[in-house]
């Protein structure tokens, strides 16, 4: 109802002061987060500083602590580490510091305090804030304040963002830097994986993670590792054996190379420390194998930051801001976190509690409690790890006598050979018979259909493309003999990956049930477009390595723009009618606008845009960055718009125009596709499982319930199976795109960080939740 909504434009900040702060290790998208603090804050009409070096800064006092405004962040979001300096300091936790501090926060009117860091960095900011009154009548006795001083300042409130390499907070499903150090070590393991092959060489990869395995656990899984070590899941006793055989077995199987990661914190179950080296010592005591150490260090710290890490770390910092402005005096400090696809406030103190119990029962040796209270998405890592990594020998399989199809449809998504491998893998370990089909329902219907083992898929996590080859081709026309191929080789179920055309494959098969019994098996379809523009999914396995590939591109141009001064560079994304890669790729890029087809825009929009890029041309930013979707208008297209921006900012600016194409298509999954694309695969072949077992009766399969072809897709903050047919009422068939999409409320954000005035619905926002309640939701999280 309209009522219940809530406006950015009904809150103000006018009269508050915002100190941001980036505090211990360092982790790529901080930036972001610093400046959309400092964006959203001066949009709001606070006033904001920078505290330089962390608590450090905080408490020395002087040039450390400088009011930020909307220039000073400019070029930030695209620089990895911190701009403005983080350190470890000794004196906060001394009482004295903190009494400095609160000095030097009153002098400059700031009582309200975004921290950007870690659970030590987080606790240090609470307990800040319970003696804030004490410190403010000590700061009054020694007269250093005025009793006046003390009640206008009299409440701190803290809001915290999680930056930490590790993802060892709880409470909040990725935090800031992570994904953007899982791209560094993917492109390490990547790049040794080739050299490994060529030497048939083992290599044991030393990854970060000195309390916490989630970087080796989801390395492991993105990269299809052969062992991994962490020091949640210490390995039972005898693993030395274990893991020799494994990796014996693997070369058996004609695999020339092995990848071992291990967490640096990796122990074995009596708690002693499972070092890289005595790894090595192991596998060339035991096997000879020419093997190999890399430890990844501070290269995984380093670079830019990743797509997901900009936008995550710009959501919570506008996030953030909201949380500070709504505080009362009574509001415990909370950290801004992400639980699915949806940003959420937890307190503080829980989450710093949640994550000591880690500690406490990792050292009290209850390791699968420790695995628990590290929350759902650490979970549903290690248990796809598990189903994927015990290959058994055939005697060892139990035999289910059903037999599954897999194939791809529409245009090719990185990450579809990672989602492939883990559907045939999982297939197998249930026991069933696995066939590929080539070339999506084209190739089906000419019978290319073959059978498919565990290490014919090998390898393929890191492949770009479609290994089965696919095709835009539907089944419609050729049912007849689709269902005379299923008959041949008796197939029972089918998982389709694919994009728009795999769901309207679907839907084609389901109507063709009352014609050809064929049909009547469980269907599994799973989102794979980088134009993320399929209904009952906020996203689709392809659109992160899509995005990356715009950012990185946007990168370089405005690199470009800024040396040769006054240049506004047209950018055109592809998406189809879907404006998802523009709209989030710009929020990323850190575009001025954002053109697409679900935001109708007339010549008085870009008359208006040309204007504020003039404006832009006055301050010390001298350049633009305009991103276009290709079919967000018939008539205002590429070329239309470049030449009006041209002739609009003669003299003012000059343009450049780039069409992407399909660069946006190709290259390596990144490690969110792999990952994602084997989680939901994975999940996928175990509902068809069940769903074989539910519908077998008298010797055959039959299923024409509409729960028996869905759509896996995440929504919001869980992992949900949807009826196919439930689906077609949400989207628009027309244009190809769903009726509601979950990323046009980001827009608002975009334009926000752009500079412009703009209602930005935030009834979202707002809600304190409790780790306990996040867990209830846990069963079908990804």
């Amino acid at each position: 109802m309209p009522d219940t909504k809530k406006f950015i434009e009904n809150l103000s900040g006018a009269g508050k002061s915002i100190g941001v702060l980036t505090s211990g290790g360092d982790a790529q998208g901080m930036n972001a987060a610093v400046r959309a603090v400092v964006r959203m804050g001066i949009y709001v009409g606070a006033k904001v500083y920078f505290i330089h070096e962390g608590y450090q800064g905080m408490v020395d006092g002087g040039d450390n602590i400088k009011e930020a405004s909307w220039e000073s962040v400019s070029s930030m979001l695209q620089v990895g580490g911190t701009v403005i300096g983080s350190a470890r300091c000794k004196d906060f936790r001394t009482h004295e510091g903190r009494l400095h501090s609160a000095l030097n926060l009153v002098q400059r009117g700031i009582t309200n305090l975004c921290v950007i860091g870690g659970d030590g960095s987080l606790t240090g900011a609470n307990l800040f804030r319970e003696e804030w009154s004490e410190l403010l009548d000590e700061l009054v006795e020694s007269g250093q304040i005025s009793e006046e001083d003390s009640q206008i300042h009299s409440t701190l409130h803290i809001v915290g963002m999680v930056g930490s390499i590790d993802n060892d907070f709880c409470g909040t499903d990725m935090t800031i830097g992570t994904d953007s150090a899982l791209h560094r070590i993917i492109e390490v393991v990547d790049a040794i994986m080739t050299t490994a092959q060529s030497h048939q060489r083992t290599f044991v990869l030393e990854v970060m993670g000195r309390h916490c395995g989630y970087l080796a656990l989801v390395s492991a899984l993105a990269c299809g590792a052969d062992w991994v070590l962490i020091p949640e899941m210490p390995p039972k006793d005898g693993w030395e054996e274990q893991m020799c055989q494994k990796l014996s077995e693997n070369r058996v199987d004609k695999k020339r190379l092995n990848i071992i990661i291990v967490a640096e914190g990796a122990i074995d179950q009596n708690n002693k420390p499972v070092t890289t080296d005595h790894i090595k010592d192991l596998v060339v005591r035991c096997l000879g194998f020419d093997t190999r150490v890399t430890i990844l260090g501070h290269v995984q710290r380093g670079g830019t930051p990743s797509a997901f890490d900009r936008i995550l770390a710009s959501r919570m910092g506008v996030e953030a801001v909201l949380a500070l402005l709504e505080a009362s005096p009574g509001t415990p400090a909370c950290v801004v976190s992400l639980c699915g696809n949806q940003a959420v406030r937890v307190p503080l103190m829980e989450c710093v509690q949640m994550t000591q119990e880690v500690q406490k029962a990792m050292d009290e040796k209850r390791f699968k409690e420790a695995v628990k209270l590290r929350g759902r998405s650490f979970e549903n890592n290690l248990h796809t790890y598990k189903l994927l990594s015990h290959h058994k020998t055939d005697a060892e399989l139990p035999h289910s006598s059903f037999n599954v199809a897999v194939l791809n449809v529409g245009a090719p998504a990185a990450g579809m050979n990672a989602a492939v491998r883990s559907a045939i893998r999982v297939g197998i370990t249930e026991g069933h018979t696995m066939f590929a089909v080539s070339d999506g329902f084209e190739g089906f219907y000419k019978g290319q259909i073959k059978e498919i083992k565990w290490g014919d898929v090998g390898g393929w996590t890191g492949q770009g493309g479609s290994l089965l080859g696919t095709k835009r081709t539907l089944p419609a026309k050729h049912v007849d003999k689709i269902a005379e191929q299923m008959r041949i080789h008796n197939i029972n179920a089918l998982l389709v990956i694919g994009g728009f055309e795999a769901f309207e494959s679907l839907l084609q098969l389901v109507d063709a049930r009352s014609s050809y019994e064929e049909f009547c098996v469980p269907m599994c379809m799973l989102p794979a477009t980088i134009s993320n523009n399929v209904a009952g999914t906020d996203l689709s396995i392809g659109a992160d390595t899509s995005l990356n590939a715009i950012v990185e591109t946007c990168d370089r141009i405005k690199q470009s723009a800024s040396g040769t001064k006054r240049r506004v560079f047209i950018i055109e994304t592809m998406g189809g009618y879907c404006g998802y890669l523009a709209t989030v790729g710009a929020l990323a890029a850190g575009a001025d606008a954002a053109y697409i087809y679900e935001e109708p825009f007339d010549i008085r929009d870009l008359q208006s845009n040309v204007e504020h890029l003039t404006e832009k041309m006055k301050t010390g930013i001298q350049r633009g960055l305009v991103i276009r979707n290709e079919n967000c208008s018939e008539n205002y297209t590429t070329d239309f718009i470049y030449q009006l921006y041209s002739e609009e900012g003669k003299g003012v600016f000059d343009c450049r125009k780039n069409v992407l194409g399909h660069m946006q298509q190709g290259g390596a999954p990144s490690p969110f596709d792999r990952n994602f694309g084997t989680k939901i695969a994975a999940k996928a072949m175990q509902w068809i499982s069940k769903k074989l077992t539910e519908f077998y009766r008298e010797g055959r399969v039959f299923a024409n319930k509409e729960d028996s072809a869905c759509l896996l897709g995440m929504r919001r903050r869980a992992l949900v199976f949807q009826p196919v047919t439930q689906l077609y009422d949400e989207t628009d068939f027309v244009h190809r795109i769903p009726k509601e999409q979950w990323w046009l409320r980001l827009r608002p954000l975009m334009k926000i960080l752009a500079k412009y005035k703009t209602s930005y619905d935030v009834s979202d926002a707002g809600q304190l939740e409790h780790i306990v309640r996040l867990r209830a939701k846990d069963n079908s999280a990804i």
